[in-house]
C-alpha cells in the first residue's frame, strides 16, 4: 500500500476512521476515509517493529500472523536482529526508532515495541504522537508516571493500543471469572500468586572493567535514557552470576541480550517480567483497583539490581459488593504454604495461583490455568456455571480487529494495561523501599514515604524526554 494517493493528495493516515459508516460499500476507496482510529476493510494495516531481535523476533511474527503487513523493522543490534531481517526481507531497516517514524510517516499504521523495559515508554509515546496504533510488550512501562502519561496520550491520540500480557479475555480468563462470580468458594479474601522467575541473574553488583562494543551494536542507543555505564559483554568466569545463568542454560550476557531484567535501571525484575501475566485475570475477576497498602520482604538488595527472591503483600479495599482482599506475590523459588485442602501425593505447580474464599479454595497452574476446586471430591461434585462472557481471540487478534475498526483490545492502555502494570510496579517500589507503603492512587503518591514517591517518576538521562 502506498503512503499517498497521488490524485487526491490524501495520505495513508487519511484512510483511518469512518469505515463503519461506509459498510454498505463493497470496496472502500482509501481516499474517501478520514480521521484516526480505523483501517478501511479494503486495506491491510501496516506495522513497523521496534526491538525485534529478542522477544520481538517471535512476537512480530505473531503480529504478521494476525493480519498485519510488516513493512519496517528497527533494532539497535544488527546481529541479534538478522534472523528477523531474514523473516521479513521486504521490510525497511532502521537502528533508531525516531528515524523510522520520521521516514516511514504515513506508510505505517501501527508500531510494535519489544525493547527492554526502560525504553518502552519512549518508543510507545513516539508512536502515539505520530498517531500510530501501538502494541507494547509487558510491563507497559518501567515507572508508574510513564504509564499514566501513556494512558493520557493514548486517549488523546484516538488510536488502538494493546499490551502482551496473558489476556483475561480468552477461555481461561473468562472461565475463571465465571467460576469466582458463581460463588462456589464464597467471598475471596486471599489470593496467592507465585512465579518460577527469575531465570537470569539477580542480586548482583556491576562488574568491573569494560569490553569493546561490537560494530553491529549501538550501546548508547540501547542505554537510551538510563545513566551511562561501560559495556561489559559477559560475566567473568567463576562469578556467581555466571553460575546462575549456566544453571538455567541461559545467555551469560551482563546486560544484553535478555539479562537486562535483573538491573533496576533497565528492568523490573521477576515481578515486572511475569506479574502482568499472572495478575491480569485476578484483577478482572476480583475487580481490583488501587491497593491501600503494599509491603515487601526480600533477599538482600544490592543497590543496582533486583533481589534473588521476594514476597510482596498487597491489601485492596472492599469493591463492588466484594470484601477487602489480600494478594501475596512470591518469586525466586518461594511459594505459599501448601493448602490443607490439597490431597497427599499432589504437587504444587512451579508457578500458579490460589484463590481462598469464605467457602473454599481453588488453585490453578501457570498464568493462564483455569482454577480447580480442592479437594478433588468437591471439584467432581461441582456443576460449573454456564459460559456467559464473550471469548476473544487473544493479544494479537484483538489488536488487529481493533485497528480494523472493531472492539477495543482487552488490554487497551487506559482501560487495562496501565492500571495492571501499575499494580506490578507498586510491588517493585515496595521492594526497593523495604517498609510498608500507604498508597494514594488517585493522587499518585505514597502518603508515608517521599523516597518511595520519588521512584514513581523516571530520571531520564542523555537528553531523552517523554
Amino acid at each position: 500500500m502506498s503512503g499517498k494517493n497521488e490524485q487526491s493528495g490524501i495520505t495513508r493516515r487519511g484512510v483511518l476512521g469512518g469505515a463503519a459508516a461506509l459498510a454498505t460499500v463493497s470496496i472502500v476507496p482509501s481516499s474517501v476515509l478520514g480521521g484516526p482510529g480505523k483501517i478501511a476493510p479494503s486495506d491491510k494495516p501496516t506495522v513497523g517493529g521496534v526491538g525485534i531481535g529478542g522477544v520481538g523476533h517471535g512476537q512480530i511474527q505473531q503480529v504478521a500472523g494476525a493480519g498485519f503487513q510488516v513493512v519496517a523493522l528497527c533494532d539497535v543490534d544488527d546481529a541479534m536482529a538478522s534472523k528477523t531481517w531474514k523473516k521479513f526481507p521486504q521490510a525497511r531497516k532502521y537502528r533508531d526508532f525516531r528515524n523510522m517514524l520520521a521516514k516511514e510517516g504515513d506508510k505505517i499504521d501501527a508500531v510494535y515495541c519489544g525493547t527492554p523495559d526502560h525504553t518502552h515508554a519512549l518508543v510507545s509515546m513516539a508512536a502515539l504522537k505520530a498517531k500510530k496504533h501501538c502494541l507494547t510488550v509487558k510491563p507497559l512501562t518501567r515507572t508508574i508516571a510513564e504509564g499514566r502519561m501513556l494512558a493520557d496520550a493514548a486517549a488523546k491520540a484516538g488510536v488502538m493500543t494493546q499490551m502482551t500480557a496473558a489476556p483475561a479475555s480468552t477461555e481461561s480468563g473468562c472461565r475463571t471469572c465465571e467460576i469466582i462470580w458463581d460463588g462456589i468458594i464464597g467471598d475471596v479474601t486471599e489470593v496467592h500468586i507465585w512465579s518460577n522467575r527469575p531465570l537470569w541473574p539477580h542480586g548482583m553488583n556491576r562488574p568491573k572493567g569494560s569490553d569493546p562494543i561490537p560494530k553491529t551494536f549501538d550501546w548508547d542507543m540501547w542505554l537510551g535514557p538510563a545513566k551511562k555505564r561501560p559495556f561489559v559483554k559477559r560475566w567473568p568466569g567463576g562469578s556467581i552470576e555466571l553460575a546462575q545463568v549456566k544453571a538455567g542454560g541461559f545467555n551469560p550476557a551482563v546486560y544484553h541480550p535478555w539479562n537486562f531484567r535483573g538491573w533496576i535501571d533497565f528492568g523490573t525484575g521477576a515481578l515486572g517480567d511475569m506479574g502482568c501475566h499472572h495478575w491480569n485475570t485476578p484483577r478482572r475477576a476480583l475487580k481490583l483497583g488501587h491497593p491501600t497498602t503494599v509491603s515487601a520482604s526480600s533477599t538482600k538488595m544490592m543497590g543496582e539490581s533486583w533481589p534473588l527472591a521476594s514476597i510482596i503483600t498487597y491489601h485492596f479495599p472492599p469493591r463492588d459488593k466484594m470484601p477487602a482482599v489480600k494478594v501475596v506475590w512470591y518469586d525466586g523459588g518461594l511459594r505459599p504454604a501448601r493448602p490443607v485442602e490439597m490431597e497427599p501425593g499432589r504437587t504444587m505447580p512451579r508457578d500458579g495461583i490460589i484463590y481462598r474464599g469464605t467457602k473454599g479454595v481453588m488453585m490453578a497452574g501457570g498464568a493462564s490455568g483455569i482454577p480447580q476446586l480442592m479437594p478433588e471430591s468437591k471439584r467432581r461434585a461441582y456443576k460449573a456455571p454456564p459460559k456467559t462472557l464473550k471469548r476473544r481471540s487473544g493479544i494479537y487478534g484483538e489488536w488487529y480487529q481493533a485497528v480494523r475498526g472493531g472492539e477495543k483490545p482487552s488490554e487497551h492502555w487506559p482501560d487495562c494495561a496501565v492500571p495492571l502494570t501499575e499494580i506490578v510496579l507498586l510491588g517493585c517500589v515496595a521492594t526497593q523501599i523495604g517498609k510498608p507503603l500507604e498508597w494514594d492512587g488517585p493522587n499518585m503518591k505514597f502518603t508515608n514515604s517521599k523516597s518511595a514517591t520519588k521512584l514513581l517518576t523516571p530520571d531520564y538521562q542523555n537528553g531523552w524526554k517523554l
